[in-house]
């Protein structure tokens, strides 16, 4: 049973409650679940919130939050914990990447509309903790989603992807008005990642659709936790405005098993481990390179082989050097981008970002500025964290374009 209105203990309607707030009541199972939807820039959203938790007729909280988020937004001092060296090692760091771009959107934000993204969220979670109530993060980790979502994209579909979250890092122009007013509506990660959430049906689903039915079937595994009596009987879940329609009839009419469907919801397809694409690219060079010797001998498939190690480890150590990486990085960079054939899963940015990363370690006060250096290009430059990222993302730039530019010099000897 799903009502639209907010509801008094008695049964009424009670708009003053919820200061107004869109509310949904799904009840099920023993329990009234009241779905409160928020808009993450409110101040509105706030109030409504600490209405709710001190009115004492819930039993317990949720939110649209995971632990991570959280970690986020109650410990400031968390990025300052991080082990870059490991991010490094993981393959991890395009995802550190898009974490920094979510984050310096949210500071952007914080600044322009004074109040902190996801402001009401936070103190759902500190007033329910001061009121002795149990405490429910029903989101799905942002890490999963932007793995879910991006593994459903094509080659150019992620780099589009990518090239949009960059473009956020580093705009410093006002949130516009009518941004502002779909956060209202909406969801901080539709907003992040812009329009192209909207141009591409499969990231819309794994950042809407997909959580709407995760937080729901949280929800419901924290019922069947409970046993055949619940506890809690009276839930306020607060999730943004964007996810209430959809929250509300996933709670309502889902039936499959939550554990075994959570867990769906959380697979990650493997990768495979062959890079078609690049693998592409070598195979032309290659059959190029080959050509040159059986035609011109040692003599014409020498000079290419030379061609080859310029354009690839040139390109790498100018990509690197752009990034302002020391001069060790470098040379890394143009000594170990001509051997890619022989190391396709690891690229070359990661070498050259992990001799950044031993010689120039960021220092505990790097990590403390992170936020509000990575909002600006030149703040990227003097952190030392974001400038590993750089040496990173630049260096593997530059590599896949000396790539590219072999394959045309080779055929272009060849063919003349």
């Amino acid at each position: 049973m799903t009502d639209t209105l907010p509801l008094s203990i008695d049964g009424t309607a009670d708009d003053a409650l919820f200061a107004g707030q869109p509310v949904r009541i799904v009840e099920r199972d023993g329990v009234r679940y009241t779905l409160l939807g928020t808009a993450h820039v409110s101040h509105a959203s706030v109030e409504a919130v600490e209405k709710a938790i001190h009115s004492g007729r819930f039993d317990a909280v949720a939110v649209e939050l995971d632990p991570q988020r959280l970690q986020a937004l109650t410990e400031p001092d968390t990025l300052a914990k991080l082990d870059l060296v490991e991010v490094i090692r993981k393959g991890r760091v395009a995802l550190f990447a898009a974490n920094l771009a979510l984050s310096a959107y949210q500071r952007r934000l914080a600044e322009q509309l004074g109040i902190e993204p996801g402001a009401e969220l936070k103190r759902a979670v500190l007033l329910a903790r001061e009121q002795g109530l149990p405490v429910h993060l029903i989101d799905r980790e942002v890490g999963l989603t932007f793995k879910r979502a991006s593994a459903q994209l094509g080659f150019f579909g992620k780099i589009k992807l990518m090239t949009g979250l960059a473009a956020g890092l580093f705009s410093s122009d006002e949130v516009g008005t009518d941004e502002i007013e779909k956060l209202k509506q909406g969801d901080m990660l539709e907003s992040s990642f812009g329009e192209f959430a909207k141009e591409s049906p499969a990231l819309y689903d794994a950042i809407i659709g997909e959580r709407d039915r995760y937080m729901a079937t949280r929800l419901r595994e924290e019922r069947a936790l409970q046993g055949a009596e619940p506890a809690q009987r009276e839930v306020l879940a607060v999730v943004g405005a964007g996810h209430l329609a959809g929250l509300a009839t996933y709670l309502e009419t889902d039936n499959e098993p939550p554990v075994p469907l959570r867990a769906q919801l959380e697979e990650v397809a493997k990768k495979r481990n062959i890079p078609w694409f690049t693998l592409a690219i070598l195979a032309i060079v290659a059959t190029g390179i080959g050509v040159g010797f059986y035609r011109g001998g040692l003599g014409v498939g020498g000079e290419l082989l030379l061609t080859w190690a310029m354009y690839t480890g040139g390109l790498a150590g100018l990509g690197c050097l752009l990034a302002g990486s020391h001069p060790l990085s470098i040379l890394t960079a143009i000594v170990v981008a001509p051997f890619k054939p022989f190391r396709l899963s690891i690229p070359t940015g990661a070498f050259a970002a992990l001799v950044e990363a031993r010689l120039r370690k960021p220092a505990y006060e790097d990590f403390l500025k992170l936020r509000d250096d990575a909002q600006s290009l030149k703040g990227w430059y003097r952190n030392r964290v974001t400038r590993v990222v750089l040496t990173f993302m630049l260096t593997n730039l530059g590599s896949m374009l000396g790539l590219w530019l072999t394959g045309f010099q080779v055929w272009g000897k060849v063919a003349g």
